[in-house]
C-alpha cells in the first residue's frame, strides 16, 4: 500500500473510521497470515490468529493510528500472538521466558539487539517444528558443532543423508526468513 494512502488511512483508523480499517485489513491480512503461516501449519489457528491481530489493531487504533510503521506494528501484534499461541500450546516455553524476561529492561536505544533476538527467536521456532530426525542434525552441527562425518557416525547414517538433512534445514529457514524480513524493514 502507498504510504500517503496508508497515513491517511491511520489518521481516520484512529478516529473509529470502519471504511479505513476495511481498507487496512484488506491490504494487510494476507501478509499477516503469511507470516503466521510460515509457524503454524494448521490454516484455521492461522484464520484464528489473524483475526486476533486486527482485533486488537481495532481495539488500540489509536496506538495503531500512532505507529511509526504499520507494518511493523502489525508484525509486533501477529508475533505476540504467535507467542501466546505457542506459550497456551506449552511448547516454546524457555524462548517465551527469554524474550519477556529480556524486554521488561530493554530500551528503545536497543531496538536493532531486540530485533534481532526477535529474529534469532522465530528461527529457534522454525528449527523446533522441522521433522525430529532434521532437527536433531541441525542442532548437532549447529548447536555443537559436529561435522557431517562425526554426525553420521554419531547416529549411524549416511554421511550424504546428514548433509542432505542440514541443506533441507537451511532451505526451511531461508523460505522463514523471505516471510519475516519484510517486517523488519
Amino acid at each position: 500500500m502507498e504510504k500517503e494512502l496508508e497515513a491517511k488511512y491511520l489518521e481516520a483508523l484512529g478516529e473509529g473510521d470502519h471504511e479505513a480499517f476495511n481498507m487496512l485489513f484488506m491490504s494487510y491480512h494476507s501478509l499477516v497470515k503469511r507470516f503466521l503461516f510460515g509457524f503454524i501449519k494448521e490454516e484455521d489457528e492461522v484464520l484464528d490468529l489473524a483475526q486476533e491481530v486486527f482485533i486488537k489493531v481495532w481495539t488500540h487504533r489509536k496506538s495503531a493510528a500512532s505507529a511509526d510503521s504499520f507494518k511493523a506494528y502489525l508484525f509486533r501484534i501477529a508475533r505476540n500472538e504467535l507467542y501466546n499461541y505457542y506459550k497456551l500450546n506449552a511448547i516454546h516455553e524457555n524462548h517465551l521466558e527469554r524474550y519477556y524476561q529480556q524486554s521488561v529492561w530493554i530500551d528503545d536505544l536497543m531496538e536493532e539487539r531486540i530485533l534481532a533476538e526477535e529474529l534469532g527467536l522465530l528461527l529457534d521456532i522454525a528449527v523446533e517444528n522441522m521433522p525430529p530426525q532434521r532437527k536433531q542434525i541441525f542442532k548437532m552441527s549447529r548447536k555443537e558443532g559436529l561435522s557431517n562425518e562425526e554426525i553420521s557416525l554419531k547416529l549411524n547414517i549416511n554421511k550424504r543423508t546428514v548433509e542432505n538433512h542440514i541443506t533441507q534445514a537451511l532451505a526451511d529457514l531461508r523460505k522463514v526468513l523471505k516471510i519475516v524480513l519484510p517486517f523488519f524493514i
